[in-house]
This record gives structure tokens, C-alpha cells and sequence, in this order.
């Protein structure tokens, strides 16, 4: 399912609700493929994937924050983007730019996925929504888990994203031009 990058970019959305339909192994690793390809800086590749594919597993993840998490729980699959601090001053950056390109692989491949936003989230209790994940994976206390990513077959068809719709007042050339926020 090869698509010209342009064209899957407005085709691609957040999806939370997902069939019942498993993920092949081969489309797994390809989807992995593109985490491990993503650029870091200094080359430093400060994250780790954990991948999740157990539903009682993923059920207890969905609940790992009041809000936002519960496509987790219909998933196929979830990989919770790791980092190191140690390793890099910009392992949020790291991790932000693989999680996004396991989306694009994902919807190229026709998974549908869904970021699930840990760092600066609580659970109901309070704490950090990452302590959660972290708990449940047996993650390291080292490491921080700034979000987790649900993937699975989309049960939902959105339309593309209407090129009219593009904010190009949010492009400033050469410099910032006044009057626009």
C-alpha cells in the first residue's frame, strides 16, 4: 500500500477505535523499522519501544490516565516510546520524532494509530500518568515514557483533510510578519 507522502499526510488521522483484526508480524516490524530510523540528535537514540500486544495488558494501560487513554484498551497493539535523559538533552525531541514516524509508517501500511500523551499527565490518583506505564511494563525509573502510541486496523473512516482548510496565515517567510498570532 505504497502512498505518495503528500497524499497520506492529509489522509492520515488519530484513530481511536480499532477491529478486531490483528496487525501482521511483518507489518509489526516494519512499523518498529521506522521508530529505529528516526533521527536523533547527536545520533544518540536515547529511546526504546516497548510493544504490547497482551489485551489484559493493554486494558490496564488504558486506564493509566483519566482522559485519553482508552483507545489503548481496543487496540491491536501499543508501544510505549522510552527515553533515557542521560543520553540526550533532547530525548522529548528524540521521542517525538519516532513516535511520528511510526504514525506515518503505521498509516502507510494501513494501521491506524493514536498518541496517548504521558509527560505533564496525571492518573486519577495524581501522580504521573508515565509512573503508571512504567509500573505496569516494569520499566526502569530511570527512563521516562513522555507518551504511548495505540495502534490497530481503523473501525472508523474519516475523510482527508481539506487542503482549504491549511492555516497559511501560521507561515511566516524571511521573518514574522505583524498583526499575524
Amino acid at each position: 500500500m505504497d502512498k505518495d507522502l503528500n497524499k497520506l499526510l492529509f489522509e492520515r488521522h488519530s484513530i481511536r477505535r480499532y477491529t478486531d483484526q490483528e496487525i501482521s508480524p511483518d507489518t509489526i516490524k516494519q512499523i518498529l523499522e521506522a521508530g529505529l530510523l528516526a533521527p536523533s540528535s547527536k545520533s544518540a537514540r536515547p529511546w526504546q519501544f516497548v510493544v504490547v500486544e497482551d489485551k489484559a495488558m493493554l486494558q490496564a494501560l488504558s486506564q493509566c490516565k483519566p482522559f485519553g487513554a482508552k483507545p489503548l484498551a481496543g487496540a491491536s497493539l501499543a508501544i510505549a516510546i522510552c527515553a533515557d535523559p542521560e543520553k540526550s538533552d533532547a530525548w522529548i525531541e528524540d521521542c517525538a520524532v519516532a513516535a511520528t514516524l511510526i504514525h506515518v509508517q503505521a498509516a502507510a501500511l494501513g494501521v491506524g494509530s493514536c498518541w496517548i500523551q504521558l509527560r505533564g499527565r496525571d492518573n486519577e490518583a495524581g501522580e504521573p500518568a508515565q509512573d503508571t506505564v512504567k509500573s505496569l511494563l516494569g520499566i526502569p525509573d530511570a527512563m521516562q515514557v513522555p507518551v504511548i502510541l495505540s495502534l490497530g486496523i481503523s473501525a472508523e473512516q474519516r475523510k482527508p483533510v481539506d487542503p482549504d482548510k491549511l492555516m497559511w496565515e501560521k507561515v511566516h517567510i524571511g521573518a514574522w510578519t505583524l498583526g499575524q498570532e
